[in-house]
C-alpha cells in the first residue's frame, strides 16, 4: 500500500499548479517529521479513499479564506493570487506550524462540494422530460443534494452556441458550451434534497466550507459557487439529513397534482452509495411510476484512469440519462455539454 507521502506526490504528479507544487511540499515535509507529520499522525495508514490531502489543501483553505494567513493568500489564485510560490514554502510552513491542532481537526472533514455546472445537465434532462410527457410543472427532487444549489436550476442564466435559458438578470450564468438544444418553458413549483451531511449556505461556515474544497487555479468554478450562493442567498432550498433510498421512498409517496411532474435528479453521488442505497433509488423510482407522472434525470459516471493521451468526453465523460435513455456527456463539473 501506499505511503501518505506518496498519495500526497502522486494525486497531481505535478507542479503545475499550486496544489500540485504544494502537495509535493507536503510530502518532503511528512517524510522530514516537520509540521505535516505532526498534523497528519493519527492518519499515517490512509488510502487513497480517504484523500487525506484534499482534507489538508481544503481545511489550509479555510484559514486562507477567512484571513488568517496573509503571507501565503497572494499565492491563491481564486484570490488574485500569483505564480511566485515557487519560493514560498517557508511561509507555507509557518502558517501549517501556526495552525496545527486546526488542520488536524480538518483531516476528519469529508471532502464536499456542490459543482453547480451540474446544473446544465439536469436543465438539458427537464427539457427532454416535459416534452416527452408535456407537464411544465415541477416537483424536483435530488438524493445526494449536498447544499442543494442545483435544486436552483430555474433561477440560474444558461446559454449555448445557438440557445439561452432561464433569467438574464441571475448572479449566475453558465456557458454550457453546447448547440442544438431545445429550451422548453417550466415552472418548478417544489423543490427538496437530501444528504447525509447537508451544507447550510445560510450560514458563513457553510459558504467557506464549499468554498474550501474548489480548487483555487479552477477560478471559474470559484465564479459559479460565488454567484449560486448569492442566488440561495435569497431563499435556501431544504436539504434534510437522510440516506437516499428512504427519503426518497418517503417523498414519493406524497400526493401531488395530477398535472405535476416529479423530476428525481442526481449527480456524481452514485459511486459514493452502498449497493443497497443505489438499488433502494431505483426501486422507489419503478415503484412510484405506476402512481406519478416521474422522471429520473441522472449525470453519472466514474472519471476513468488518467493516461498521457488524456480522456475523450464524448466516451468517457459522464452520461446525462433520463430514464435510461443517454440525452448528452459532460465533463464531472458540467460543461461542456455534448449531445447525443
Amino acid at each position: 500500500m501506499a505511503t501518505l507521502s506518496e498519495l500526497f506526490r502522486d494525486h497531481f504528479g505535478h507542479e503545475e499548479h499550486l496544489y500540485g507544487w504544494l502537495l509535493n511540499r507536503f510530502a518532503d515535509d511528512l517524510d522530514a517529521g516537520g509540521p505535516v507529520a505532526e498534523i497528519c499522525r493519527d492518519h499515517l495508514d490512509a488510502s487513497r479513499a480517504d484523500a487525506v490531502q484534499l482534507r489538508l489543501l481544503a481545511a489550509l483553505h479555510r484559514i486562507v479564506l477567512r484571513g488568517d494567513a496573509p503571507e501565503i493568500e497572494c499565492f491563491y489564485p481564486n484570490l488574485g493570487g500569483n505564480d511566485a510560490y515557487v519560493t514560498a514554502w517557508p511561509l507555507f510552513k509557518e502558517v501549517l506550524a501556526a495552525h496545527v491542532d486546526e488542520l488536524r481537526a480538518g483531516l476528519e472533514v469529508a471532502p464536499q462540494t456542490n459543482e453547480v455546472g451540474r446544473s446544465a445537465c439536469l436543465l438539458i434532462g427537464i427539457f427532454e422530460a416535459v416534452r416527452r410527457t408535456g407537464l411544465h410543472r415541477i416537483r424536483l427532487l435530488e438524493p445526494g443534494a449536498s447544499a442543494g444549489l442545483n435544486l436552483l436550476v430555474d433561477r440560474y442564466h444558461f446559454y449555448g452556441e445557438d440557445w439561452a435559458y432561464g433569467p438574464t438578470d441571475s448572479p449566475l450564468t453558465i456557458d454550457t458550451q453546447s448547440s442544438g438544444v431545445r429550451p422548453v418553458p417550466f415552472e418548478v413549483v417544489a423543490r427538496r434534497g437530501c444528504d447525509l451531511a447537508p451544507v447550510d449556505v445560510s450560514t458563513a461556515a457553510g459558504r467557506e466550507y464549499l468554498t474550501s474544497f474548489v480548487w483555487p487555479h479552477q477560478v471559474d468554478r470559484h465564479a459559479r459557487l460565488a454567484g449560486a450562493l448569492q442566488v440561495a442567498a435569497g431563499d435556501p432550498p431544504v436539504v434534510d439529513v437522510g440516506s437516499a433510498d428512504t427519503w426518497l421512498k418517503e417523498q414519493l409517496t406524497e400526493a401531488t397534482d395530477a398535472d405535476v411532474l416529479t423530476v428525481v435528479w442526481q449527480s456524481i453521488t452514485e459511486q459514493y452509495w452502498p449497493i443497497e442505497v443505489r438499488t433502494g433509488v431505483r426501486a422507489a423510482v419503478a415503484e412510484a411510476r405506476g402512481r406519478l407522472p416521474i422522471a429520473h434525470v441522472s449525470m453519472e459516471g466514474v472519471p476513468p484512469a488518467q493516461t498521457a493521451s488524456g480522456w475523450d468526453i464524448r466516451t468517457d465523460g459522464p452520461a446525462l440519462n433520463l430514464d435510461g435513455d443517454v440525452l448528452a456527456r459532460s465533463t464531472h463539473h458540467g460543461p461542456p455539454l455534448i449531445l447525443a
